[in-house]
């Protein structure tokens, strides 16, 4: 079954001390500052990376802006020069109406190529800066080394490269209206000063009012989101390993307690997201509501003012008219403040990845020349996985002479896949060498192992494409070079039978082929790059015996033979090898050919026989090392 979550909850202990209300107060106040600092930032690190952009997006907030400011005067000064004199005299000219519509479509059209500009290249600025962090992710997750990877969720990884990056940008598809707002709003109160300081005075107050809000929204926000984002990673994980683990599950009849696992979890994100909506709920009617308020209390004043003969009704209905589009604005810059906790929340699990060290290091050396198979050595190698953990690998050393087979046989846990993993630069060892030709692995230039060393995993991986695809994986080979893959894998047979041949799509993980079938167009895809070193961790163990020594003599006979080193439980597959190296808790203890080391290592031959009890006849060789 796939792993359960361990629970959150930390485990009982001594109670803590308790911290003062006042040092709780200051804790909270200044986190609330922090909040609204790195809102900023972020909003600053956003702007920056997308200049040109952002500046169009504001120039057509902007343009819209003013339009609509323009807009309300262009109303408050026909209802001064045509609708009143209209009114008073029974009767208005062509003119006058034709230049007063001429007037509200000149203004109408301007507000529309603000718009469109605004929401294009707003949009364009989102879309960019969400595509770029998802490749500099996906980069990081291809530089980082393998360690690194086993240490953090695959559920995880693709919510940071998904629904993170996301959220951490979500909040750009209004700023730069919020910006124009800023702009419309300096306009309008300009206007509005110019036009009657009181009542500018009285609908002014609102803004105050405004900021006091956004202060409380993002107080009360900023945990529900950090909150959310992580379940949302919780949610992908367990589905993640739900679908991978599919055959596990039914199988083993476990449906029902897959899906209470993820309706839990999927339960909770429901709550945390009521939490956010009930939030909102009550911000978004706030921040409607404000303007309006303003607008109402300008009506109430405006209209004493008029009675008096303060001012006239052209300069109340511009006002009050400002004041309704100022909700607008207003409402805009919500939205951005609204954005920034899920956007904070995003990018605070986005960072560190993009942060994370620890990738393999490169060395200025070339591969050593060569087209027949590589001489391996490695010298006094140790490996653990952690500090203070027991190792994995001690103080191994052994040599393999180019163009030999040589299979790493040991029990359970004996560190063979580790070994596997170290002759290909997975990891590199803690001490110690692991050498290709006299080159130290970690001195060769990035690139380098991979053109010279190729490894066929216990696990294959093939992907929804092509039998041609799989084999290739996106390289300039040839189909006559992908058929002499398959011939030497041993997969030119059922390939020539499928449909469409090399065109064959396999299905998600090769869904549609056989296990053996599957390991087959694995080590294709290995051999068709003609690796001087070829690393087999049990890669033929759903293959036949027969198949699997058609494919080995295979590899030894061709005009390039590769050296090969391979991880084996068979004796079908041991007897194959022209040396076979023991390893017993991490350590090497003997080496010799497959006869020699069935009669005179008990331990390999209990091994041997509990996965094959029928003997296989031996080759003869130097004789047996036994290492102490």
């Amino acid at each position: 079954m796939p792993r359960r979550r361990k629970s959150t909850v930390p485990p009982p202990g001594p109670a803590a001390e308790p911290v003062p209300a006042a040092a709780t107060d200051r804790e909270v106040a200044h986190s609330q500052k922090r909040v609204v600092r790195r809102g900023l930032q972020h909003v600053r690190r956003g702007i920056s990376e997308q200049p040109g952009i952002f500046t169009l997006a504001v120039l057509g907030s902007s343009l819209y802006g003013g339009m609509t400011v323009a807009s309300a005067y262009v109303i408050g000064g026909i209802t001064d020069r045509v609708l009143l004199p209209a009114f008073d005299e029974g009767a208005t000219t062509a003119g006058a109406l034709a230049l007063a519509a001429l007037a509200i479509i000149v203004v109408a059209v301007l507000k529309i190529l603000g718009i469109l500009g605004r929401r294009l290249f707003a949009g364009i600025m989102s879309y960019r800066l969400m595509a770029d962090y998802r490749r500099r992710v996906t980069a990081q997750y291809l530089r980082l080394p393998l360690s690194w990877h086993q240490r953090h969720p695959t559920g995880q990884l693709l919510s940071n490269a998904n629904s993170d990056v996301e959220s951490s940008w979500f909040f750009v598809s209004p700023l730069p209206f919020a910006c124009g707002a800023l702009v419309m709003i300096a306009i309008t109160v300009a206007a509005l000063v110019l036009t009657d300081p009181l009542l500018a005075i009285v609908g002014l107050v609102v803004f105050p009012l405004v900021f006091v809000l956004n202060a409380v929204y993002s107080r009360a926000m900023s945990p529900r989101m950090a909150r959310v984002q992580q379940l949302r990673a919780e949610v992908s994980e367990i589905a993640h390993e739900s679908f991978d683990a599919a055959l596990v599950v039914k199988t083993l009849g476990r449906e029902a307690d897959e899906t209470r696992r993820f309706a839990v979890q999927a339960d909770e994100l429901r709550d945390g997201l009521v939490a956010v909506g009930r939030v909102r709920g009550l911000f978004d009617p706030m921040m409607e509501a404000l303007p309006n308020l303003g607008t109402l209390a300008v009506l109430l004043v405006g209209a004493e003012r008029v009675a008096a003969g303060a001012t006239n009704a052209g300069a109340l209905v511009s006002i009050a008219y400002l004041f309704t589009l100022l909700a607008l604005p207003i409402r805009a810059i919500g939205w951005v403040l609204a954005d920034l906790p899920r956007a904070l929340a995003g990018f605070d699990r986005v960072t560190p990845v993009l942060e994370a060290t620890g990738e393999t290091p490169h060395g200025p050396d070339a591969a050593p020349a060569g087209t027949g198979g590589a001489e391996l050595g490695v010298r006094d190698v140790d490996f653990h996985f952690s500090e203070g953990a027991q190792p994995t690998l001690s103080g191994i050393t052994f040599d393999v002479v180019a163009g030999r087979t040589v299979a790493v046989v040991g029990p359970t846990g004996s560190g063979k896949s580790t070994l596997a993993g170290l002759l290909v630069r997975l990891v590199d060892p803690h001490t110690g060498q692991v050498l290709l030709d006299g080159v130290d692995l970690r001195t060769l230039r990035e690139g380098e192992v991979s053109s010279q060393v190729a490894f066929v995993p216990q696990s294959t991986f093939l992907f929804d494409d092509t039998v041609r695809d799989n084999v290739t994986l996106g390289a300039p080979f040839s189909d006559e070079q992908v058929h002499e893959a398959l011939r030497i894998a041993a997969a030119d047979g059922f390939v020539g039978q499928l449909p469409d041949g090399l065109d064959t799509r396999v299905g998600e993980r090769g869904a549609t082929l056989s296990g053996g079938q599957r390991q087959r167009l694995a080590l294709a895809r290995a051999v068709v790059r003609h690796p001087r070193l070829l690393v087999l961790d049990d890669a033929t163990s759903a293959v036949d015996p027969s198949v699997e020594a058609r494919i080995l003599d295979a590899l030894r006979s061709g005009d390039r033979p590769a050296t090969v080193v391979v991880v084996a439980y068979r004796q079908a597959t041991i007897a194959l090898a022209d040396e076979v190296v023991w390893l017993e808790r991490g350590r090497l203890v003997a080496r010799g050919t497959h006869a020699e080391l069935l009669a005179q290592v008990p331990g390999y031959a209990r091994l041997v026989h509990a996965y094959q009890p029928p003997e296989f006849g031996g080759r003869t060789a130097e004789p047996i090392e036994v290492v102490a």
